[in-house]
């Protein structure tokens, strides 16, 4: 019998994509909420920028360690603990009464869900060894849909006038229970041991550690490239479309809706493509379509043309992550969630860092300028997919 039909092995993959769906929901959840926080806490643009570092700061501190975590606890007991632990982690963000409150309760809400991610991800690549074939594109892919789901949530419960506290409490209660009564499938600690070398002996896993030392750091640049796009797309493709093109307000998110569309789907459909023609094939098509579309409907400088670009972007970078986090669970001789911490904690510098840089570089050389960055960043991922060989199944 094929392991992917074992039943411990199919509740194994529920679990673990509920788990990732429920990731997705928890740090969505409060974001269609801000308007209203930043408006009850009589909040300046600049203080909910302070306040806003709390999270970032709370996902970096818990990505170091996290590995640690999962080597004395399992992937299993350290996604849930974690995860609840940032689920609840919305009661206090709902109640926030000022700056230094909102700011700790994001911190909390970045170290639960900072943990949770690498956890998850070394309990999906241990799913992923156990089903011989590609799985991490559609995991990461319930992830954008958990996302999706949240800002509709938060959306509605602002429409209908929810107070914050009340909605932020009652997603808690209900993702945190979801999470520990759902997610109790997922494989124990046996299925995180290390991965070895096939074979060579003594001479074989000398071999390995000399090519996961330099790999590693190349698995990270690859996040960090891919996640820049990412946290570009989200903060200045409605700007680049209202202020450089002219578009009206509810025009302007189309750019992001497209490409956060695109990622989902491309996710969704990922693992067969992945499977079929190898991670590195994949990944240097998509990021060279990722590259151009995105370069091309910038040079365009018309309404469709970006909406465009920002589709196929997102499309052409949907599978990086989940390859990337694949590739690095599965490096010869390294704990999963020491790879993936350490890819996790790079890729999360571009993330949070490349916004910022982004808005640097238009002052001085205006936004489309700026917005080209993340395509040459795609570009530089075509080099270098060849780092993620140790992700083929």
């Amino acid at each position: 019998m094929p392991t992917e039909t074992t039943a411990p092995h199919r509740r194994a993959r529920v679990a673990v994509t509920l788990a990732f769906l429920v990731h997705g929901l928890v740090g969505t959840a409060w974001v269609a909420r801000i308007p209203q926080i930043k408006q009850e806490l009589g909040l300046g643009e600049g203080a909910l920028g302070v306040a806003l570092l709390g999270a970032p700061l709370g996902v970096f501190f818990a990505v170091r360690v996290a590995g640690r975590a999962v080597a004395r606890w399992g992937s299993r007991a350290t996604s849930l603990a974690t995860g609840a632990g940032g689920a609840l982690a919305l009661v206090p963000l709902g109640f926030a009464w000022d700056l230094p409150s909102l700011t700790g309760a994001l911190f909390l809400l970045g170290m639960g869900l900072g943990m949770m991610d690498v956890a998850m991800n070394a309990q999906g690549v241990a799913v992923e060894r156990a089903y011989e074939r590609p799985i991490m594109s559609g995991l990461h892919g319930s992830y954008s849909v958990g996302t999706l789901l949240a800002a509709l949530v938060g959306a509605g419960a602002a429409q209908a006038g929810v107070p914050v506290p009340a909605h932020l409490s009652a997603m808690a209660g209900v993702l945190a229970a979801v999470l520990l009564l759902g997610c109790r499938g997922m494989l124990g600690p046996a299925a995180d041991a290390t991965p070895g070398p096939a074979r060579g002996g003594t001479a074989g896993a000398g071999r390995a550690a000399r090519v996961s030392r330099w790999t590693l750091p190349l698995l990270g640049v690859i996040g960090l490239c891919s996640f820049v796009g990412e946290g570009a797309m989200a903060d200045w493709s409605a700007v680049y479309l209202r202020e450089d093109l002219g578009t009206a307000p509810g025009t302007a998110g189309l750019g992001f809706a497209g490409c956060a569309v695109a990622m989902t789907v491309g996710r969704l459909a990922g693992d067969r493509v992945v499977h079929r023609f190898g991670p590195v094939r994949v990944l240097r098509a998509g990021s060279l379509v990722g590259s151009l579309g995105l370069g091309l409907g910038l040079l365009a400088h018309h309404p469709v043309a970006a909406v465009a670009g920002f589709t196929l972007f997102g499309l052409g970078i949907a599978v990086v992550a989940p390859v990337t986090f694949s590739a690095a669970g599965n490096l010869p001789g390294v704990p999963a969630a020491t790879g993936i911490g350490r890819v996790t904690a790079v890729g999360y510098l571009g993330l949070l860092g490349g916004p910022p840089v982004i808005g640097f570089v238009a002052e001085g050389l205006g936004l489309p300028w700026a917005l080209a960055v993340p395509a040459v960043l795609a570009g530089a991922i075509v080099a270098l997919a060849g780092a993620t060989a140790t992700a083929d199944r």
